[in-house]
C-alpha cells in the first residue's frame, strides 16, 4: 500500500468514525420535528416518493436505465481512479443542483417532480464511481451492493450500524443480502430528506433550497460510496 492509498484509508477510517457517533440533540430534535412535517406533506406527494424509490430499485436492479460502459482502467493506479473519480462528481452535483432550482420554483407538482429525477441522478453518479473503480456493474451483485450503499447514505441512526456492517463485509455476506428489503429502504430515504422536501415545495424559496439541498444531497452520497469503495479495496490490500 503506497503513501496516498494509506492517507485515504485513514480518511475512511475517520469518516466511518463519524457516521457511528451518537446523534447530538440537534439531530434529535430535527428527527422529531422531522415525523410532524412528514404528517404536512401532501398524500399525492408521498405517493409519488413511494412509487418513485420502488421504481428506481427495480430499474437498478435490471439496470436497464443507470447502464454505464465498462471501462478498462486494470492500468490505472487507485489515486489516478480517485482522480477521475473526482472530476466526474462535480458534473453530477451541478446538474442536481440545476434540476432542483427548476423544479422547486414550480411549486408543489413540479417540486415532487424533483424527486424521481433526482433520484436517478443520484444512482447514475453510483454507477460512474463503481465503474470507475473497476467494479462490473453489469453484475446484479454489484447494483445490489449499490444499493446498500445509497441506503446506507440515507439511514435512520438505528441501521447505520447494520448497514455499514454489511458493506464492509460484503464478500463473506452477499449470498444472504441478495434480496433487498425495498420497503424499508424507501421510507428511510424519505424520512431523511422529508425536510428538505417540504421546504422545497414552498413558493418563492423552493428554488434556492432545492438547488442547494440537490447539491448537498449528492455530496453526501458521493462522500460515503468513495469511503465505502476505499475500505472495500484498500482493507484487502497488502500493507
Amino acid at each position: 500500500m503506497n503513501t496516498y492509498e494509506e492517507k485515504v484509508l485513514q480518511e475512511a477510517e475517520h469518516w466511518k468514525f463519524s457516521m457511528l457517533k451518537r446523534p447530538s440533540k440537534f439531530q434529535r430534535t430535527a428527527k422529531s420535528l422531522q415525523l410532524k412535517i412528514n404528517e404536512k406533506i401532501p398524500a399525492k406527494v408521498h405517493k409519488i416518493m413511494t412509487e418513485s424509490i420502488k421504481k428506481m430499485v427495480e430499474t437498478t436492479l435490471v439496470g436497464s436505465d443507470f447502464t454505464t460502459k465498462k471501462r478498462d482502467v486494470s492500468g490505472l493506479s487507485f489515486e489516478e481512479k480517485e482522480k477521475r473519480i473526482l472530476e466526474l462528481i462535480p458534473k453530477y452535483k451541478k446538474t442536481a443542483a440545476v434540476e432542483g432550482a427548476g423544479t422547486g420554483a414550480g411549486g408543489i407538482l413540479l417540486g415532487a417532480a424533483d424527486f424521481p429525477l433526482l433520484l436517478s441522478i443520484k444512482m447514475k453518479c453510483l454507477f460512474d464511481i463503481a465503474a470507475t473503480y473497476g467494479f462490473d456493474v453489469k453484475e446484479k451483485e454489484e447494483r445490489i451492493y449499490m444499493l446498500y450503499i445509497f441506503h446506507l447514505a440515507f439511514c435512520s441512526d438505528d441501521h447505520r450500524t447494520k448497514l455499514l456492517e454489511v458493506v464492509e463485509n460484503w464478500e463473506e455476506k452477499k449470498e444472504e443480502l441478495l434480496e433487498l428489503d425495498w420497503k424499508a429502504f424507501q421510507q428511510e430515504y424519505r424520512d431523511y430528506i422529508d425536510v428538505v422536501k417540504m421546504f422545497q415545495l414552498m413558493p418563492g424559496i423552493g428554488a434556492v433550497i432545492g438547488a442547494y439541498a440537490n447539491y448537498q444531497l449528492l455530496d453526501h452520497l458521493t462522500k460515503v460510496a468513495m469511503n465505502v469503495y476505499r475500505f472495500r479495496i484498500l482493507s484487502s490490500s497488502p500493507k
